[in-house]
């Protein structure tokens, strides 16, 4: 099984399902040394950090065994597919679109990253003005670029308004998503996509821990904690042209998956059961 396929942290149900021997066994094989990466951000004197990390970490031994990586590797899509679920927690009907990302390691992520900020990145953006706004389709619109060490996933998703159907959130997105593909995007566009994501992303690094969130990601990820320095500079460089290269490079012509999220009584019925004969 992918890792991706559950959450980080597990699931209500495997944590009661788990032994304390098991919880050992996985503590023992995971968290040790050469696994981890230590991120120290904050008001301190670099000379101090050595005689720190001794004090609390020096007694902790490197075990001996190997540790086990996951080796599954996400499929490519050989045809699309339609998914439903039904849920007594929704109160109205959803759906989302998802087409295969990148890894978060390739060239043309900030490309995408902006991509998707201009489709769904406030109440000016595209899907909103258009699903939201203007046809009232949906009550709420987004996209997004979910990227990770391996492949990641873009992502359109839709909360239908009352009265609106399926076929038709489907359809409206698609043509949103399918003007970009065809024709770009603007110039505005994109200086607001940069100014609204860049924003976000110094507002971030002015806390110690974003700090230590982007040089984490940065030393685990890339192995280069320094990529935090050209990251931003990427971003400003991004031109309108790659914007819709990019998008199309992940998304026209590709495969995808369309999952309804329905509320229960909107469930077929199932045929009736025969009387039984007395």
């Amino acid at each position: 099984m992918h890792p991706y396929k559950r959450p980080g942290i597990g699931n209500i149900a495997e944590l009661d399902a788990s032994t304390l021997a098991e919880v050992r066994a996985f503590h023992s094989t995971f968290y040790r040394p050469d696994n981890a990466t230590l991120v120290v951000v904050g008001d301190f004197q670099p000379n101090e950090l050595h005689d720190w990390v001794n004090k609390y970490f020096g007694a902790i031994k490197k075990p001996l065994g190997r540790i086990p990586r996951g080796t599954a590797k996400e499929p490519p899509r050989k045809e699309d597919r339609q998914i439903v679920e039904y849920s007594p927690k929704a109160p109205l009907p959803a759906i989302a679109v998802t087409y295969l990302a990148p890894s978060v390691q390739a060239e043309d992520v900030p490309a995408l990253l902006l991509g998707a900020e201009i489709l769904a990145g406030g109440e000016s953006s595209r899907l909103y003005q258009s699903l939201v706004y203007r046809q009232q389709i949906a009550q709420q619109a987004s996209f997004s670029a979910d990227l990770h060490e391996e492949l990641g996933l873009l992502t359109g998703r839709l909360v239908l308004a009352s009265g609106k159907s399926i076929a038709q959130a489907e359809e409206a997105l698609s043509e949103e998503i399918s003007k970009v593909l065809r024709e770009g995007v603007t110039q505005p566009e994109l200086e607001k996509a940069k100014s609204r994501f860049l924003t976000g992303q110094l507002l971030q690094r002015e806390t110690n821990n974003g700090k230590a969130s982007e040089l984490g990601e940065a030393a685990v990820i890339y192995g280069d904690a320094s990529r935090v320095n050209t990251d931003l500079a990427k971003l400003q460089a991004v031109t309108a042209t790659e914007v819709q290269e990019a998008l199309n490079r992940y998304i026209s012509g590709k495969k995808k998956v369309v999952i309804e999220y329905l509320p229960e009584t909107m469930k077929p019925a199932g045929p009736a059961k025969e009387a039984k004969k007395s």
